[in-house]
């Protein structure tokens, strides 16, 4: 199934988005940090083979999407939300299925339990619920070791710089260094992502969201509606920042929760192991929900 890529034009911004199928069922794809609507690239076929318009924008701040506002309260997780929606509405589709990595979970997460638009499914990929991470990041000195690299981004101008110095080596390294099975992660696929966080405004773009979301943590405690999407968790038990006793307490907040944990498996789940990952998602979305 051919990949193909255009131009939305949503909230103000025109997104590069990756599209592969059509129809009015739509799969939102949100990609993390420091990706780019590439990382799904293995999920797209996928996914268009089994009936979907799967959509992977670039979000706001990263890659071939313009503008990138250079403020911090840009990147709010309530502008970040009114994108998706104007994503969603832009496509016209009947019906959503959410899909998140990383950042893009994160923000997934929160769409749905504001119920911003109506949701099919939600598939999250690595990333804990906003209060479940709140929670520990209050009590836990491990996950605040893990998380250091978080209080880093808040300092002006010097993260930018860390992050791009040598043609963007720490980005490349992020992959490379975290990744268990690193056989997908080729030069040419670093080489892509370092030169999308080399893009004019990029890079303060993408740091920018971890900039709102700190000035934002007093409201990651709650309270917090229920989901009552259906709800679908893959973890990679590998992930060097975010720790699998993340996943402890997620209940409490979803309805219809499913949970698909991949041993040896890193936090680039999706990339690091597409035909797993691809495996889950075609039996879960394929089974008819109660």
């Amino acid at each position: 199934m051919t990949i193909t890529t255009r131009r939305i034009a949503a909230n103000g911004f025109d997104f590069a988005v990756d599209e592969a199928g059509e129809g009015d069922r739509l799969a939102l794809c949100l990609h993390g940090f420091p990706e780019s609507r590439f990382s799904w690239r293995y999920q797209l076929p996928l996914l268009a083979q089994m009936g979907y318009r799967a959509w992977a924008p670039d979000l706001r701040g990263y890659g071939e999407t313009e503008p990138k506002p250079a403020d911090v309260p840009a990147y709010m997780i309530d502008r970040l939300m009114e994108d998706v929606a104007a994503l969603i509405d832009a496509s016209g589709a009947k019906s959503v299925t959410l899909i998140g990595h990383d950042w893009g979970a994160g923000l997934a997460w929160t769409f749905a339990a504001n119920r911003v638009r109506p949701l099919e499914r939600l598939v999250i990929m690595n990333v804990p619920h906003p209060a479940v991470m709140a929670d520990h990041l209050r009590r836990s000195w491990a996950q605040l070791k893990k998380s250091w690299y978080m209080f880093f981004f808040q300092l002006p101008g010097l993260p930018e710089r860390a992050m791009t110095a040598n043609d963007a080596r720490a980005i490349k390294n992020a992959f490379h260094g975290m990744a268990v099975d690193k056989s997908n992660f080729t030069p040419d696929v670093l080489a892509r992502y370092a030169k999308d966080a080399q893009r004019a405004g990029a890079i303060r773009g993408m740091i920018n969201w971890y900039r709102a979301a700190m000035r934002a943590q007093g409201k990651l405690a709650g309270p917090w509606d229920v989901i009552e999407t259906p709800t679908l968790i893959i973890w990679g038990e590998e992930d060097a920042a975010l720790g699998i006793e993340l996943l402890d307490g997620t209940d409490a907040y979803v309805r219809d929760l499913t949970l698909e944990r991949l041993p040896g498996v890193s936090h680039w789940v999706q990339q690091e192991a597409p035909e797993k990952v691809g495996a889950i998602l075609r039996k879960w979305l394929a089974a008819p929900r109660v």
